[in-house]
């Protein structure tokens, strides 16, 4: 980017999140479920380099912390533990608009090695927003004692994105975790998530949604993503798209676009 362009992202998440940067820093959005030791993953990560504030207009905690790898600076937001980013709730739409909307460098998901099946709904959320994503599967450890074996490799194959095995409360696996998101911030990465394909009659739909949402929303979000939004009639992403994007768009536009 730019310097001009990077100005601008830094006042963006100032403005809209209560997030401030340091030029050339890079942020991280780290979300999963509840008790999947996010929180450990975030101290293991961050240490004593971390502050709590709560996010604009939100009476959500809004955790940020940094670290430095390689001689490249971190700023880890640590998102509000959600099941899902469809945002029922206020910390489910807290999440999901600054994955949407602060455009992070990477997004690392935290999963519960000892129930990754639950927890993996979440992470295929995430996957069609963006692409710059890591999977975290944590509690290993507790894994192996329940006897449970995960093949990491295949589950990186079968969701084409890193996925990094941890036990973060040990240290184990964080050396690995901070050099691949090192690689998907600077671009020495390049992921390919496994795109959910739907029943024929909702991705007829999407088809049909694809041109027109594209030319409204550009390039600022995934097309896709937003015409499923649309199809779910999901007005708070609406409401939030003209919130944040900036250009001139309104609800009823992307409503009629629907019918």
């Amino acid at each position: 980017m730019s310097n001009s362009t990077i100005e601008e992202h830094q006042k963006f998440l100032s403005e809209h999140f209560g997030i401030s940067t340091t030029p050339g820093q890079f942020t991280v959005a780290l979300a999963g479920n509840p008790n999947v030791g996010k929180s450990t993953v975030f101290n293991a990560l961050t240490g004593l380099h971390q502050h709590t504030g709560n996010w604009p207009g939100k009476t959500v905690d809004n955790a940020q912390g940094s670290f430095t790898y390689l001689d490249r600076s971190f700023l880890m937001i640590d998102l509000p533990g959600t099941y899902s980013i469809l945002a029922h709730t206020v910390e489910e739409q807290v999440a999901r608009d600054f994955i949407c909307f602060g455009k992070p460098d990477a997004t690392l998901v935290v999963l519960d090695a000892t129930c990754l099946e639950r927890n993996l709904n979440l992470a295929l959320q995430v996957m069609e927003i963006t692409p710059k994503i890591i999977v975290c599967v944590n509690l290993i450890d507790e894994a192996e004692k329940k006897n449970i074996k995960i093949d990491i490799s295949a589950l990186q194959k079968d969701l084409g994105v890193p996925v990094v095995a941890t036990a973060a409360r040990n240290g184990k696996g964080l050396d690995t975790l901070r050099q691949k998101l090192y690689e998907m911030s600077t671009g020495l990465c390049t992921p390919a998530p496994r795109q959910i394909n739907y029943s024929s009659e909702v991705e007829n739909a999407i088809q049909q949604l694809l041109p027109k949402v594209s030319r409204l929303i550009g390039s600022n979000l995934n097309p896709r993503w937003v015409a499923l939004r649309l199809l779910d009639g999901d007005k708070a992403f609406i409401n939030s798209i003209s919130q944040y994007l900036d250009f001139d768009l309104h609800s009823t536009r992307l409503q009629e676009v629907a019918v």
